[in-house]
């Protein structure tokens, strides 16, 4: 005599099916997850930049209107908001180096080292058969208090008193940097062809971040923040890893170029 079949046990066909509709169900619900997780990073970056920014604005008005300097190889840690290179391809000591964060002109006036690194940057470096994150994202604009110009016949702001053209809610201080390209806190906006009215031949120095489908997070210096997103295939190739990417190229018509020179600086007023 056959052993019956017990009736509540599930046939393999029965099984399958289950299995088949958590499969449909996964499908459906994985992007509509990473689409929250991504919004969420997004979010925390956002905040990053306000942070930052709130920490730039305290540190002037702790110091008579003045700016924290942005030098590019400062060789002392109390003469530049950040100092350290980070190197993508080497493992350098300055990749993982908190150091440089917390003893630099704007270490005090920020909370803890989240607010240097954008949370979408997984960029790692190789230390002691380890990979550890590395401790940075942000950058400076360098029109802002930096040890010399970077181009003659364009206003470098030394005080927040002389950001009249453009206006502080107009002039971009902190981004985030893309990890292949970032090195000192020192974000090159490089203003030659900058026409109000025209695009012309723009050049690359950096390029921003756009972790945030296409897109990257801006503070200002008036204290706001914004995410910005970049318009030009240019301003975000594909990042190779291991592999640090040469700019200093021509852009033409490059939207995203005009647009950051727009919230830099503005040429000098000529001498009558």
């Amino acid at each position: 005599m056959s052993a019956s079949r017990p009736e509540d046990a599930f046939t393999l066909v029965e099984l399958l099916v289950v299995i088949a509709i958590i499969g449909v169900l996964a499908s459906l619900l994985l992007p509509a997850l990473g689409k929250a997780k991504a919004k969420a990073l997004g979010i925390v970056c956002l905040n990053n930049q306000r942070q930052m920014g709130l920490a730039w604005l305290l540190y002037a008005d702790d110091h008579q209107d003045r700016i924290p300097p942005n030098q590019p190889r400062a060789r002392f840690r109390q003469s530049t908001w950040v100092q350290g290179w980070l190197n993508y391809t080497r493992p350098v000591s300055d990749n993982t180096n908190t150091i440089y964060l917390q003893e630099g002109l704007l270490g005090p006036y920020v909370n803890g080292l989240g607010p240097w690194r954008c949370p979408s940057d997984k960029s790692l470096s190789l230390h002691g058969g380890q990979w550890r994150p590395r401790v940075r994202s942000t950058a400076m604009n360098n029109w802002l208090n930096p040890n010399e110009p970077f181009q003659r016949g364009f206003r470098t702001f030394r005080k927040t008193s002389e950001m009249v053209a453009p206006a502080p809610h107009e002039i971009w201080v902190f981004l985030d940097e893309r990890e292949d390209r970032i090195n000192n806190g020192y974000f090159i906006v490089d203003m030659r062809g900058f026409s109000p009215n025209k695009p012309t031949l723009y050049h690359l120095g950096d390029l921003p971040g756009s972790y945030h489908n296409g897109a990257g997070a801006l503070t200002f210096a008036d204290g706001h923040a914004i995410t910005h997103s970049w318009e030009d295939a240019r301003t975000k190739p594909p990042i190779v890893r291991g592999q640090s990417l040469l700019l200093s190229t021509g852009s033409k018509n490059n939207p995203d170029v005009a647009w950051l020179q727009a919230h830099t600086t503005r040429p000098l007023a000529k001498r009558r």
